[in-house]
């Protein structure tokens, strides 16, 4: 039998359930969830993302967990020893976020409806796809995940970049799994990639483009001077769910095809 009564450690099952209409199935989420935006206010919130109440989790009775990657190792491992099954997803890719779909719709009995809801994701992304790759010039794209460290963009993101239009500029970092793997030990090496454009999604902060601007060096390269500095909210990009492949997506192209389009004139 399918799980009946899922907790949400993290905000992409919540968004696939919904959209399957087996919202019914879920007792509790992270407090990160935004969307659906109802879900904040119809689920109880267990957890905090790296933390959790775990008592007032094993207290609504669940029978499934889903959680995200080793970021939530410990309170998969210890809901583990409660006695409750959990299921870590871990998308590092567009493939992985399908895959994540078509794996939440199966768990649930819902198979054959996953497959169409990924199949509907891969015909968004293609579409964006093209029209990516009808700009006039493919910008330079620098994408910030976290000011100090400077951390750069995970691996979806980056492969979103690149699917909206744009050259990210640092392809050897995102793969790197840790935070710290795609940090960089001089932000003035942004500048050595010479970037049309940068995109910042700060993790959930509030994106500040002045202290961008003063930071040793940076007033003075082109896209700053320009004002191509974009924030993209955290929600819709750095969370691996079918977000980043609709509006995450289409907010990278739209800032990516508006420098592009100023480029060439």
């Amino acid at each position: 039998m399918p799980p009946q009564r899922i907790v949400c450690l993290c905000e992409e099952p919540t968004e696939i359930l919904y959209y399957l209409g087996e919202q019914d199935r879920i007792v509790g989420i992270t407090a990160y969830t935004v969307r659906p935006p109802q879900a904040l206010h119809a689920k109880p919130v267990i957890s905090h993302f790296l933390e959790a109440d775990l008592d007032g989790i094993m207290a609504l009775a669940p029978d499934f967990a889903i959680a995200f990657s080793d970021l939530q190792a410990d309170l998969s491992a210890e809901l583990i020893r409660r006695g409750l099954t959990v299921l870590t997803l871990n998308q590092r890719s567009v493939a992985d976020i399908l895959e994540a779909v078509r794996m939440v719709a199966a768990i649930v009995g819902r198979d054959a409806d996953g497959r169409r809801y990924a199949a509907d994701l891969i015909k968004h992304v293609d579409v964006v796809r093209k029209k990516g790759a009808t700009l006039p010039i493919r910008p330079r794209v620098y994408f910030e995940e976290w000011p100090k460290p400077t951390i750069t963009a995970i691996g979806w993101v980056a492969e979103l970049v690149e699917i909206a239009g744009g050259d990210y500029v640092f392809p050897e970092l995102c793969s790197g799994v840790r935070a710290q793997d795609r940090s960089l030990a001089d932000p003035v090496e942004v500048l050595r990639r010479k970037p049309d454009l940068m995109l910042a999604s700060w993790c959930g902060a509030k994106f500040k483009p002045q202290t961008v601007r003063k930071r040793p060096g940076w007033a003075e390269a082109d896209f700053v001077r320009a004002d191509r500095l974009v924030e993209i909210p955290s929600e819709i990009i750095l969370q691996p769910g079918p977000a980043a492949l609709t509006d995450g997506l289409e907010a990278l192209h739209e800032a990516i095809a508006e420098v592009a389009l100023a480029l060439k004139h």
